[in-house]
């Protein structure tokens, strides 16, 4: 499994509030140092990604490496780059969380807590916070 969670932009924050079952994302200005990035966002190629993960989630350079060498096999017996764009997104979206070192403690804080959930609700409710926090990493990624 992939370990993954996101913090927003430098100087803010996010926030996550809603209903049971539903989720909203809010951000909030914060002046709190934990919120900076660790490293600048890389550039979405297999090399600056993989550069960044041995800086800010060392321990996930084995996965990263399978990853992409699936992807590229992929794309090989399909004749498409689907894959590498897929396998790039996803890996730009994993070090977006690993950047800042107060998001990725609440995303995987989120998945923790879904894996030892006594109830699927109380999963369903840890879950929908990691993804909420997954998506927005993606976005923040895309820019």
């Amino acid at each position: 499994m992939f370990r993954t969670h996101w913090l927003p932009a430098p100087g803010r924050s996010i926030g996550i509030t809603g209903t049971k079952g539903t989720a909203a994302m809010s951000l909030q200005h914060t002046e709190s140092a934990d919120d900076r990035p660790l490293i600048p966002r890389p550039e979405r190629s297999p090399g600056a990604l993989r550069a960044a993960c041995a800086v800010v989630a060392p321990e996930l350079l084995p996965a990263y490496d399978r990853a992409k060498d699936q992807a590229l096999a992929e794309a090989v017996e399909h004749g498409s780059l689907k894959p590498v764009h897929a396998y790039l997104a996803h890996w730009a979206a994993l070090i977006e969380i690993e950047r800042y070192p107060e998001s990725a403690k609440r995303y995987h804080r989120a998945e923790y807590l879904a894996r030892i959930a006594v109830t699927p609700e109380e999963a369903r409710e840890h879950l929908t916070t990691a993804s909420v926090l997954y998506r927005a990493a993606a976005a923040a990624a895309t820019r």
